[in-house]
């Protein structure tokens, strides 16, 4: 497989930080071409002797990389739940939940690998991922994630020692790589009466709220108003409300199916297949498909999630980016205000290694307070810990006067956002923009750079010292 131009330039500039650093991750806009790139690098490690694993974290994936690699003509076997294990090759596909039962004995057996890839390496903070990293101290890692950031605020600078960025989705866009975009949203709902469990909205919560009736209803109207019998994922807060979902958009004659990690693999091979073909027409699901999942045909995504995380919004919305012959453009019809929170798709992010201090204060749990001990109390209570009084139930329904999606004007949209930036005129504004925007903090020195401000800025700032 001839790899693209930019793809070569990627696969190139990790291999000089792979002469520096052990530990590289690489990234790349979903759809630009990740598993491509990494399988080219396993076929060439395995060709030096190197035995190499490839770890995924989904049973679906295991599949797709399998593909990927034989497109490019790499032998090799599988250690996942529900393939015939293959150890005796040099490349292996790797579920990282069964190889974290298997890793010691197979490492025993066979010895270490010299090379490993991890997909999705976001997830790399987390104990699974490190307990089977900390088993390969020696070998070669190099992470591929489209969005290098954890909603927890934990860097990944602890799993990586070098970032090797890939170019921009608007890049990607504008050069024919990616598909070009419309979007229609609408005011961001009010999830005041929704309670954060972890980093992000509670799912339970989230998607009781999401499940009432005018909002499933109106995605499926909007469904068939913008994006008729184009091929979608809807993604979802919960199982429960995928199955609503999926039944509201059914009862509409819209051929659809719901698909979530308790399924058997041989049923998720079906639906997929069955959705590629475009026997079925929608699928909603919840967190199965926003990562990894490889459609180019898929032309809508329906965003009924709120969340918190900018790297869940843009695994989801990547999800309908690939470029194909067969559309225009892709679709989003955002019903959870994510693109008012996050921003456009294409918008310029700059990623790093090193995760985000919490402030002081940041992260503290809402409290309710009691109308008549006036006692601070954990938001969940019904009754009052102190006095024993009952609170009042809150409704945690959406108002909406019409329910209408707007599609936006995303060449507006950035011109604004281009002019709030050009009207900045002081470090302290263009730092206000950047913490608004989720922006790294040499965003603003970037700007500054190259209005030549940034030298002056240094003079009086040691002049003032």
């Amino acid at each position: 497989m001839k790899l693209r131009p930019y793809q070569s330039e990627i696969l190139a500039k990790t291999r000089r930080a792979l002469h520096h650093h052990k530990r590289v991750l690489m990234q790349l806009p979903t759809g630009g071409g990740k598993t491509v790139i990494s399988s080219t690098m396993l076929g060439n490690a395995a060709q030096r002797g190197n035995r190499c694993w490839f770890i995924v974290h989904r049973k679906e994936l295991v599949d797709q990389t399998s593909r990927t690699l034989q497109s490019v003509g790499v032998p090799h076997g599988f250690i996942a739940a529900g393939f015939r294990p293959i150890y005796n090759q040099l490349v292996t596909v790797c579920s990282v939940q069964t190889l974290r039962s298997r890793a010691k004995r197979l490492i025993e057996q066979y010895g270490p690998p010299q090379f490993i890839v991890w997909d999705e390496a976001h997830h790399c903070a987390a104990g699974t991922w490190q307990y089977v990293a900390d088993l390969c101290p020696d070998a070669f890692h190099v992470g591929c994630t489209a969005t290098p950031e954890r909603l927890d605020g934990k860097g990944l600078d602890k799993m990586f020692n070098a970032l090797v960025p890939g170019p921009a989705i608007r890049w990607l866009i504008d050069n024919g790589y990616l598909s070009d975009f419309r979007i229609w949203s609408h005011d961001v709902p009010d999830l005041s009466g929704v309670r954060n469990r972890g980093s992000d909205y509670d799912r339970g919560e989230l998607g009781d709220l999401m499940s009432e009736s005018k909002i499933v209803g109106d995605a499926v109207e909007h469904y068939m108003d913008i994006a008729p019998n184009s091929r979608a994922i809807a993604f979802c807060c919960s199982v429960e409300h995928a199955y609503t979902t999926k039944d509201a958009f059914v009862r509409a004659g819209i051929v659809t199916e719901e698909l979530d990690g308790t399924a058997d693999n041989r049923f998720r091979r079906d639906t997929i297949n069955a959705f590629r073909r475009g026997d079925i027409r929608v699928l909603t699901s919840v967190d199965l498909f926003g990562e990894g999942f490889d459609l180019p045909e898929l032309e809508t995504a329906i965003l009924l999630r709120p969340t918190q995380s900018l790297g869940l919004y843009m695994q989801q919305v990547g999800r309908c980016l690939r470029a194909s012959d067969e559309k225009e453009y892709a679709i989003i019809l955002d019903h959870a205000g994510n693109v008012a929170k996050h921003g456009l798709p294409d918008e310029e992010r700059e990623w790093k290694l090193k995760g985000r201090k919490k402030k002081r204060g940041e992260g503290a749990q809402p409290q309710k307070i009691c109308d008549n001990c006036f006692g601070a109390n954990p938001v969940s209570a019904t009754r009052c810990v102190y006095c024993a009084y009952a609170f009042e139930t809150e409704s945690r329904e959406i108002e909406h006067e019409d329910g209408e999606l707007v599609e936006l004007d995303v060449v507006e949209i950035r011109k604004q956002r281009k002019s709030e930036v050009d009207q900045a005129r002081t470090r302290e504004e263009l730092e206000a923009i950047a913490k608004r925007r989720g922006y790294h903090p040499r965003w603003v020195k970037h700007i500054l750079r190259a209005r030549g401000q940034h030298a002056v800025a240094n003079m009086e700032r040691r002049q003032t010292r």
